[in-house]
């Protein structure tokens, strides 16, 4: 806790350092004092890693309400946006993408890649996920036990799918999926987050220049066939958006996959439920695992650019914003019992993805992935369980994505 202060209606009070520690008993829950934030106000100032204090927003109708409003920007380069890390501010100057723009110019990059995400795109995906998921486990069950479950399936599954859809080679996936393990870790040093971001930039762009040469049926080629020929996008410009689809598209799931299964081997009678493979209580499943676990976990950033009235605060012009999706999804006013795992329940009010026009791209992606993935590997391994105590699992608290390290799995 630091020891300045802030002036609100009673007293003052300390400032919280953001983001704050999770409970060792409790790994898939949000942090305790995250919790009491929430129950006091639903804005809170807090301290970040670089001594600003931006607003910390805990409940969900405010943090909804915020995505929704043009008066809260997205763009990285104004005075007051929260970084999560030095590391982070460094390679923004670098690395700028339209998830870190506001409209229009948000709004003309991210349609250029939205066609393949679309809901019929990615449904006529699911035969060929369905096979690379199978493939998977065939290899599993055909070779000792125990068995890491993250390098075996839940990091190859999603890594090889978006390799196809980029037209990526998945040969490279040493190379990509260490890279993207930098970008995504908080305790990575501003120039180890520059050099793997222009590493994996240098080599996106050395692919685009070949898919204008030898175009095939993939993102990257219709980017550089249709924008990068076109002189809509630079070269640049094109791997910049490429790496973030390559990182996004394999990191998110790859943990979802991994952290939903082990709360779902702590949880026997759930689990024995999707065994069963009923289409609609697998999906029911996977938007419960994804309220539940909410792996972005260092907040949504964003920060104002007009004076914001809300939750009993005035967010000033040039404040900063953090979201924090992981107790929002947890807001009683909401959900009933939040802290439970329920597969039954209704959760599509979640924001896993974000809301407003920023909501993740990728996002009919990832669940079509987490219900063929949740829904194969129960069922062919129905006696799959943990190959160590629980105790001994490593969580990625340094990370911008949770998730765990290993999962050493047996059946």
């Amino acid at each position: 806790m630091s020891t300045d202060t802030t002036t609100g209606p009673g007293r003052p009070t300390e400032i919280p350092y953001y983001p704050m520690e999770r409970s060792a008993g409790c790994p898939f829950d949000p942090p305790p004092e995250l919790r009491d934030l929430q129950a006091r106000t639903p804005l809170t100032k807090v301290r970040l890693w670089d001594g600003s204090t931006p607003w910390l927003v805990t409940r969900y109708a405010e943090q909804r309400a915020l995505l929704a409003d043009p008066r809260i920007s997205a763009d990285t380069t104004r005075p007051g946006y929260p970084f999560a890390t030095a590391g982070i501010r460094e390679r923004r100057k670098i690395a700028q993408t339209f998830i870190s723009m506001d409209d229009p110019g948000h709004a003309r990059l991210r349609r250029m890649v939205t066609a393949p995400f679309t809901v019929r795109r990615i449904e006529a995906l699911r035969p060929a996920v369905q096979r690379i998921v199978d493939r998977l486990i065939d290899d599993m069950l055909a070779g000792p036990r125990p068995v890491d479950l993250v390098q075996a399936f839940a990091l190859p599954a999603p890594s090889l799918v978006i390799c196809e859809l980029l037209g990526v080679p998945y040969a490279d996936h040493d190379f990509f999926q260490s890279c993207g393990k930098v970008l995504v870790n908080r305790d990575t040093s501003p120039r180890d987050q520059e050099r793997a971001q222009n590493s994996l930039t240098d080599y996106l762009e050395r692919l685009v220049e070949d898919k204008q040469a030898h175009p095939g049926d993939d993102l990257l080629s219709r980017l550089a066939v249709g924008q990068v020929a076109t002189g809509a996008l630079s070269r640049r410009e094109a791997a910049l958006m490429s790496t973030l689809l390559l990182v996004a598209g394999h990191e998110t799931t790859a943990n979802m996959i991994a952290l939903g299964t082990l709360a779902l081997l702590r949880d026997p009678v759930q689990l024995g439920e999707l065994r069963d493979g009923d289409p609609a209580l697998i999906a029911g499943a996977v938007e419960e695992l994804l309220r539940y676990l909410t792996i972005v976990h260092t907040g949504r950033r964003r920060v104002a650019v007009a004076d914001i009235e809300i939750g009993g605060q005035v967010i000033r012009a040039g404040d900063g914003v953090i979201l924090a999706s992981e107790i929002g999804n947890r807001d009683t006013e909401v959900f009933d019992h939040p802290d439970r795992l329920d597969g039954h329940r209704d959760a599509h009010g979640h924001m896993a993805f974000g809301f407003g026009v920023h909501q993740c791209l990728g996002q009919n992606l990832a669940r079509m992935e987490l219900q063929v993935a949740y829904g194969t590997l129960y069922r062919r391994i129905p006696d799959l369980r943990l190959a160590v105590d629980a105790a001994q699992v490593r969580f990625k608290h340094d990370g911008l994505i949770y998730g765990v390290y290993e999962l050493p799995v047996t059946w």
